[in-house]
């Protein structure tokens, strides 16, 4: 048996995203202040823009790090993660509802690659925009290839 368009992964069936339907309504993007992330912020909010979708800003706190091994290193990165959450809801509103942007800023803690297809489930996102990877020569950071590996909605990476 031949394919058609309107078949649909099982998987993706079962996430509720919707594959082929007519434009975009949300991307969830992944900025944690990077240039590569700030990158893909800006792309996406003009995918955001020209299709009248909302865009949804989300930083994922990494409690991997050593600061959290212990609880004053935690209240420390806490600290750190709120102070940067004003900073990026105080500059979208700045820039993004200055340009007719629907915005709205999500935080999560854990694995950024888990949470950002998390969000872009529960939103029923139409895509998730990420930066390149930070580390020299590889376009491909964790980040990205645990996206391309197990998210059901098409993934962007920009440059």
């Amino acid at each position: 048996m031949t394919p058609t368009i309107t078949d649909v992964p099982e998987e993706a069936a079962k996430a509720g995203f919707e594959i082929g339907k007519d434009g975009v309504s949300s991307v969830v993007v992944g900025v944690d202040g990077s240039p590569p992330s700030l990158n893909a912020a800006a792309w996406a909010a003009g995918l955001a823009r020209r299709e009248n979708a909302t865009l949804v800003l989300v930083y994922v706190e990494p409690v991997t790090s050593a600061a959290y091994w212990t609880p004053l290193g935690m209240a420390s990165a806490t600290e750190a993660a709120q102070a940067y959450l004003a900073e990026l809801r105080e500059t979208a509103g700045h820039y993004l509802s200055e340009h007719g942007v629907h915005w709205e800023v999500v935080h999560q803690r854990g694995d950024p690659a888990t949470a950002l297809e998390s969000v872009a489930d529960e939103l029923k996102a139409d895509c998730i925009v990420v930066g390149k990877s930070r580390r020299r020569g590889g376009l491909l950071g964790t980040v990205p290839k645990g996206l391309l590996a197990h998210s059901m909605r098409p993934v962007v990476v920009v440059p």
